[in-house]
């Protein structure tokens, strides 16, 4: 079936339509590069088409890059690179086609389609917020296969294109014309218009010479061989810091890019191929190409039997002011731009949170991912309280009060006197039972969890919790208000801790071991951020709210016993009130918010003396093996309905490195058999908290894997 179609203008301009067909965006194969060859030879041999304008059928996207069902199909780094240098020969048609190719930008232009559009002739954009632009590859844990990295630079300068190809992010269109990415920005209304009269005029007068970028600064470092060192040297050890050099990729781009700025063209796509070729079959890529299969999947999934119907969110009340409530006030009307009401008992309190949940509109004004009148709009979208005042028209409301059994019984009960019948009640507790929360409700079947990370506006993840009681709408509905929340949502069961907070459970209590055994903090979570974690648990848990860790080691203790009880450091930090960053003391040391160097007093207070020797990959056992132990428990209980869900849940919601693919794709890749032996002298070492469970004992006996694949 035909992805593109040829509209003939009058100046002698031919609009090419591309629209993949029964498919939400555009994604390119081999096949698609093919039939637009053939159409833009076409063109070339028509003397009455004096220019092409390329634009998307799609209401919302461009090109969002190449089809990743391709990338599962190489079976060798040969394979890959053939794959690289094919999509390097259509490209380059594209660049040699004798006559003006202006692409038209509207919605999401990423990957390969960036990399066409940069073989163009000219560039025009839509002034919308959905037009975005950037080159995502390294996220798969590829570099761009397709020129990016030779192309880019080239045209943006080294610096500029570093930021968007080493970290994977896209740049509003507004940024991609400040940096010279594309050369117009206009409404979409008018954008093919626009496009058009420039494909004229390009037509008439030639090719437009484009003024150089950076000023002082560009000249001296992306224009000049000895700035360029300096980019690339600094370039390479902000990658080592950020990623611990576990990911090639970002590594390899650098590479590339100084090979096609140093040796010209053809020698940087040569460089380009291999490397896409070699790091397209590594352990590394593979699992982040799973990653994001498992996410487009989740994505679809409601995890509700097919067709059940969800309600539309636009009101949402919030109950509960504080850090939790504000994040989620804040997030809720920046990206779902939906009405929300706060409320809390005191004015002061309720102020408090307003002013959170709008800084958080505040910051992306103040990064300039909106303007001043979107701004105010969003404002305008939330207001608060003390009473009930707007609470009868909210679609949903969430409970995001302290995590108090008691306490969250009441809000309940105040709530269903006032919200509507087919309102949804949601809590944000992170690891009560829902099911005890909602026990003496008088609509049980809209009652669910909906527990939030902190914090809400940029962590990933949402935990949705029904009961056995709760409808499958109400699930829908969640779920589907997650989406819009931006949010990667699993649906899990209700036990205590839910998934996340289970698993990591016994990767807390390890580390409070670890400490009160003298092992220094600062060791503890080098080892950790070594082994791939953004943060070390001792970090995380000042982060989190030593508090809420006591709090949460409770309920959790009383669910699965002793071997999920908190170490004795986590109710003497509690007691001398170091609750962590939120009270400017915890582990760490805090400087306005932000944390310093770990506190020595700390070791006084638990009457302990810092280690002079550790066994380093001994603590990294310790606290890896848990984990891994717990996640195959939690999977056998039914916790979560698939290995999928469980790795996505760990990788989102608390930064399971994601090269690792997950703690069920970490057993598999070590072997259950391997990892049961590890366990068993875990715990003949330190205790019976490290005995392997019945689920994983299982598996390794009879040979088994998480995943079939």
């Amino acid at each position: 079936m035909a992805i593109l179609s040829v509209d003939h203008r009058d100046q002698g301009v031919a609009v090419v339509t591309l629209d993949v067909p029964g498919e939400p965006v555009n994604t390119f194969s081999h096949a698609h590069s093919v039939e637009l060859g053939a159409a833009l030879d076409a063109l070339a041999a028509d003397p009455a088409v004096r220019a092409v304008v390329l634009r998307s059928g799609k209401p919302d996207s461009f090109i969002a890059g190449a089809d990743i069902n391709q990338f599962v199909a190489f079976g060798s780094a040969a394979d890959a690179e053939a794959s690289s240098r094919q999509a390097h020969a259509f490209v380059d048609r594209v660049e040699a086609f004798p006559k003006p190719i202006v692409v038209a930008i509207h919605g999401a232009c990423l990957g390969l389609g960036l990399e066409l559009s940069l073989a163009c002739t000219w560039r025009v954009a839509s002034d919308h917020p959905k037009t975005q632009l950037g080159l995502p590859e390294v996220q798969l844990g590829i570099v761009p296969g397709a020129g990016g990295c030779v192309r880019l630079p080239r045209l943006i300068g080294a610096r500029a294109a570093f930021d968007i190809i080493l970290a994977g992010k896209s740049e509003r269109a507004a940024k991609a014309l400040a940096i010279g990415l594309v050369d117009e920005l206009v409404p979409p209304a008018i954008l093919v218009d626009v496009a058009v009269r420039a494909a004229d005029r390009l037509a008439r007068e030639g090719r437009a010479r484009r003024t150089s970028r950076g000023g002082i600064q560009g000249a001296l470092l992306d224009r000049n061989p000895l700035g360029r060192r300096v980019v690339y040297r600094t370039a390479r050890a902000q990658v080592l810091k950020k990623t611990g050099g576990h990911y090639p990729a970002p590594l390899a781009a650098i590479d590339v890019v100084r090979v096609g700025l140093e040796q010209g063209q053809a020698a940087g796509l040569a460089a380009e191929a291999r490397a896409f070729g070699e790091l397209a079959v590594t352990p590394v890529s593979r699992e982040l190409v799973r990653i994001f299969f498992a996410t487009t999947a989740l994505k679809k999934d409601d995890g509700v039997p097919a067709g059940t119907r969800a309600r539309d969110v636009t009101r949402l009340g919030v109950v509960g002011s504080g850090f939790m409530g504000a994040g989620i006030a804040g997030t809720a009307i920046t990206t779902a731009k939906v009405e929300v009401r706060l409320r809390d008992a005191e004015l002061p309190r309720v102020g408090k949170g307003l002013k959170a949940a709008i800084d958080i509109a505040r910051g992306q004004l103040t990064r300039r991912r909106i303007s001043r009148f979107e701004f105010e709009r969003l404002v305008g979208l939330v207001s608060g309280g003390i009473d009930a005042a707007g609470f009868p028209t909210c679609d949903v409301v969430i409970e995001a009060v302290f995590e108090d059994l008691a306490v969250k019984r009441q809000v309940l009960a105040d709530l269903e006197r006032v919200i509507a019948p087919e309102a949804i009640f949601a809590s944000n507790t992170s690891t009560i039972p829902i099911a005890r929360i909602a026990a003496e409700a008088r609509h049980p079947e809209r009652v669910l969890g909906m527990h939030f990370f902190s914090p809400v506006d940029r962590m990933p993840l949402l935990e949705v919790i029904p009961t056995e009681r709760t409808s499958p709408e109400a699930v829908a509905t969640a779920v589907r208000f997650g989406r819009k929340l931006g949010k990667t949502v699993i649906v899990v069961a209700d036990r205590p801790g839910f998934w996340v907070n289970r698993i990591l459970s016994p990767y807390f209590v390890e580390a409070g071991h670890l400490v009160m055994e003298g092992v220094p903090i600062e060791l503890i979570d080098r080892v950790m951020v070594r082994h791939g974690f953004p943060v070390g648990p001792i970090s995380l848990l000042d982060e989190v709210g030593i508090d809420v860790a006591a709090k949460g080691g409770v309920v959790m203790r009383e669910a699965f016993g002793d071997r999920l009880a908190p170490a004795a450091a986590i109710g003497r930090m509690v007691d001398a009130k170091r609750l962590g960053r939120k009270a400017g003391s915890g582990f760490y040391l805090y400087h306005e918010g932000h944390k310093t160097d770990p506190d020595p007093k700390v070791y006084d207070l638990l009457g302990i003396k810092p280690l002079a020797t550790v066994d380093e990959a001994e603590v990294e056992r310790r606290l890896v093996y848990p984990l891994l132990n717990e996640a195959a428990r939690a999977v056998g209980e039914g916790v979560v309905r698939s290995p999928r869900d469980g790795d996505i849940g760990a990788i989102f919601g608390i930064g399971y490195p994601p090269f690792r693919g997950g703690p069920l794709r970490t057993i598999d890749a070590l072997g259950a058999p391997a990892v049961v032996a590890t366990l068993e002298a875990l715990a003949r070492a330190h205790g019976e908290r490290f005995a392997p469970c019945e689920a994983l004992a299982t598996l390794a006996a009879r040979g088994g894997r998480f995943y079939s694949d």
